[in-house]
C-alpha cells in the first residue's frame, strides 16, 4: 500500500484542553476533515497541561485522516507565567520584572524538544534574549 499523500498542514496555538471549534473550523474547514475528531483528540492529548497555550501541528491526508504533534508552549506564554505577568508595554524602558537562572533554566529544559540546540546553556542564552526583547531583566 503506497503511503497516504499530505494535502494540507497547519500549526495552531489552542488551549490545552479545550481547544475552540471555531478556531479549528477556520483553519480546517477547506480540508473535509472532522473537526469534532480533531477537537477531540486534541483535548485528550493536551489534557494533562489544561490552561496552558499548547501548539499542535495538525497534518492532513488526501483520505480525510490527519495526525497531531503537540509542541511545547511559546516561550513568550512561559515567561509570562513564571513571572504571573505582562510583558512591558515599553520594552527597553520600563521593566516588567526578572527572571531568576533558576526560572530561566526551568523553561529552557521545558522547551529543549522544540529549540534546535540540545544544550541547556544555549537553549537558556535563547530564552533570555525572548524575555529582554519581553522587558524582562535577565542577570548574566
Amino acid at each position: 500500500m503506497p503511503p497516504k499523500r499530505r494535502t494540507h498542514q497547519a500549526t495552531l496555538q489552542l488551549t490545552a484542553g479545550a481547544a475552540p471549534v471555531m478556531e479549528l473550523g477556520k483553519m480546517l474547514g477547506q480540508t473535509g476533515v472532522n473537526l469534532m475528531d480533531v477537537k477531540r483528540r486534541y483535548d485528550e492529548m493536551s489534557a494533562a497541561q489544561r490552561g496552558e497555550i499548547v501548539p499542535v501541528v495538525i497534518t492532513v491526508f488526501e483520505d480525510r485522516s490527519f495526525t497531531l504533534e503537540l509542541r511545547t508552549p511559546p516561550t513568550s506564554f512561559l515567561i509570562r507565567r513564571e513571572l504571573a505577568g505582562k510583558g512591558s508595554s515599553r520594552p527597553g524602558h520600563e521593566s516588567a520584572g526578572t527572571l531568576t537562572r533558576e526560572q530561566l533554566r526551568a523553561i529552557a529544559v521545558r522547551k529543549l524538544p522544540d529549540l534546535n540546540t540540545a544544550d541547556v546553556e544555549a537553549a537558556m542564552r535563547q530564552i533570555a534574549g525572548t524575555a529582554r526583547s519581553m522587558g524582562v531583566a535577565v542577570p548574566d
